[in-house]
């Protein structure tokens, strides 16, 4: 059985559509903050992508987190606002992605067990393997995900 833990619009809708939904609030006990600038810059969120079945399983159950096979995240579209004539600094910096890189890069990091996916194109061959395989995505899949990021991020920096 598939849960989801999800933010504002989406949380939303989907609860609406009657699929079972725990808001990231919810799950970290600290709600959404600073005008939603601050959604899922947790540890119990990280921990979850981060977290390496069989190793980090003690640590994660001694801290309450749960472990996230998932990851599915819209980025700010920051280059297309700046691009935008007219585009004020107030835009831009409100367009400013911090968690959503942050959590797509844990994902990747740990794509052995998590599936990074940042692309609504993705969505229908995503299903397709998981009604395939009970629910489960192929490790060549899950690092196939894990470096498209790399074509949507700028690059680490050093």
């Amino acid at each position: 059985m598939w849960s989801c833990c999800l933010q504002g619009a989406t949380a939303r809708l989907l609860a609406e559509k009657g699929l079972p939904v725990t808001e990231v609030s919810d799950y970290t006990g600290f709600p959404e903050m600073m005008d939603g600038r601050v959604k899922t810059l947790h540890p119990k969120v990280h921990g979850g992508i981060l977290g390496r079945r069989g190793q980090d399983d003690a640590i994660m159950e001694e801290h309450q987190i749960q472990p996230i096979d998932m990851v599915v995240v819209n980025l700010y579209p920051f280059a297309q606002t700046v691009a935008r004539e007219g585009c004020s600094l107030e835009d831009a910096v409100e367009n400013i992605d911090i968690g959503g890189p942050t959590m797509v890069r844990s994902a990747a990091k740990n794509h052995k067990d998590v599936a990074i996916v940042v692309k609504s194109s993705d969505y229908d061959a995503i299903i397709k393997e998981m009604d395939a395989n009970e629910g489960s995505l192929t490790l060549a899949t899950r690092f196939d995900l894990a470096i498209k990021p790399s074509n949507t991020l700028p690059p680490t920096t050093a």
